[in-house]
């Protein structure tokens, strides 16, 4: 196996820490050209300041050898490694490491320092940087530039005519939510959605709740569908599940509510999607010319009270209740 084929398998391990909400930086250990550990970041999920990718990497190897001593091993890695994780290499006697982008902060193989470069350390590990450099970077900034985006639309002011769900009502999801507040028909307020999955995969779902769900009527299927390599985008609709919720009913039509998804869809650019929706389309989206299918689930009948505290945040599930159906 190259170091250009195993920096994909680090960068898939990457992608996975940045699904689950972590700074995407993965690993693996390889020897004699096979893999035998890998590992991403997960100090959030694991409360654990150590759980960089390379530390869960070589844990891996070790349990995987029964042995701390990782002779004949090298670990590819997408970032490079800090002070904690270089020395742990060093430790763990290392015969290479291989990482991609450089970093400038704490990066202790040359950036800031170089941890390896002592001759007086009794193990010398061989270390190469700046494989798939541009990938490895371009993964890091992109995840970085939505977070500050996600940020700013988190802390956008909320209308004086809609309510918000406080947070501590919804128990943490596994799927990476996103917040978005600047298409027209919106007017300033806020729509949640989940956006699970690789960008560019061959086949895009958007998932539409029924008339009194919410996104999170789709997080048992989300797993299946994303290992199955599509990209899963569930909005909760206006009024619904995490989005802000106008208090008047009148407000809530059909045509509003398609204007939403329609600017929504164009602004991510999504061509050809397959529409899957709870009993029905409910908003008319299978004639769009972004829609390709549509795949039609049994429809969500016991409704979830947790995005709606109190009465007013239920405006929307009252206004749709009284729509005439088709």
């Amino acid at each position: 196996m190259t170091d250009f084929d195993a920096m994909q398998l680090a960068l898939d391990q990457a992608r996975l820490a940045a699904a689950a909400g972590e700074v995407p930086v993965g690993a693996v250990v390889i020897r004699d050209g096979v893999v035998i550990a890998t590992g991403r970041n997960a100090p959030i999920d694991g409360h654990d300041p150590t759980a960089h990718a390379e530390i869960t990497a070589l844990r891996a190897a070790a349990q995987a050898l029964g042995n701390y001593r990782l002779d004949g091993c090298t670990l590819v890695v997408t970032l490079e490694p800090c002070t904690m994780c270089s020395g742990a290499m060093l430790h763990a006697r290392l015969q290479r490491v291989v990482f991609g982008a450089l970093d400038a902060k704490t990066g202790a193989a040359g950036s800031v320092l170089n941890v390896f470069a002592h001759p007086q350390i009794n193990h010398q590990t061989l270390v190469q940087g700046g494989v798939r450099a541009e990938e490895c970077a371009a993964l890091l900034q992109t995840f970085f530039q939505q977070r500050r985006a996600d940020q700013r639309q988190t802390h956008q002011p909320l209308r004086e005519d809609a309510l918000r769900t406080p947070a501590t009502r919804f128990t943490p999801s596994p799927w990476p939510s996103q917040y978005i507040a600047d298409l027209p028909a919106l007017a300033g307020l806020r729509m949640h959605y989940l956006d699970a999955g690789p960008p560019d995969a061959a086949v895009t779902l958007v998932c539409l709740h029924s008339a009194n769900g919410w996104s999170a009527d789709y997080h048992p299927m989300l797993p299946d569908w994303v290992a199955a390599g599509h990209r899963v985008l569930v909005p909760d609709l206006v009024g619904f599940g995490r989005s802000d919720k106008p208090k008047k009913e009148a407000v809530h039509t059909r045509d509003w509510h398609r204007q939403i998804l329609l600017e929504w869809m164009a602004q991510l650019n999504l061509q050809a999607v397959r529409l899957v929706v709870q009993g029905g389309d409910l908003l008319g989206l299978a004639a769009s010319e972004r829609v390709a299918q549509v795949q039609v689930l049994a429809a969500n009948i016991e409704a979830d009270a947790r995005p709606y505290p109190d009465q007013g945040h239920r405006a929307a599930l009252r206004a749709f209740a009284a729509w005439p159906r088709h």
